[in-house]
């Protein structure tokens, strides 16, 4: 009886332990879910859908996704409502890649909507006082 119960110890300590410890890495997990994320993200900022296209583009900004700088500065550059190229320049700011700034910067002398223009003044000032922190 004494074995038995030691043989189903030995056995239980073991399952449990590949299930707490098993070999699949979390890391390996989390950059393949954000590169899947990140990928939805890009089909969903190339939508004909404005709200998921502005939705996909405020959470590239998020994820401080690199990879959609491009799109983002076609949708600053493209948008013809003043809310998705806020959107854009909001989310260009949170990547800080420099061709972003650039664009905010330059939103701020050729957008044509005013409002636009006074909130990329407004993220390029902030960028610069990041800068000095």
């Amino acid at each position: 009886m004494k074995r038995l119960n030691l043989i189903l110890f030995v056995f239980f300590v073991t399952i449990f332990s590949q299930v707490s410890f098993g070999s699949n890495n979390p890391m390996k997990k989390s950059e393949l879910n954000r590169e899947l994320i990140i990928k939805n993200l890009m089909i969903g900022i190339k939508s004909d859908n404005y709200g998921l296209r502005t939705s996909s583009a405020l959470m590239l900004g998020e994820f401080r996704a690199d990879e959609s700088v491009i799109d983002l500065l076609r949708m600053l550059h493209s948008e013809d409502t003043d809310d998705a190229r806020i959107v854009a320049a909001l989310s260009l700011l949170k990547i800080e890649d420099s061709r972003g700034i650039y664009a905010i910067k330059q939103a701020i002398r050729f957008d044509k909507s005013e409002r636009v223009k006074k909130l990329c003044e407004k993220f390029y000032y902030h960028y610069l006082e990041s800068l000095k922190k």
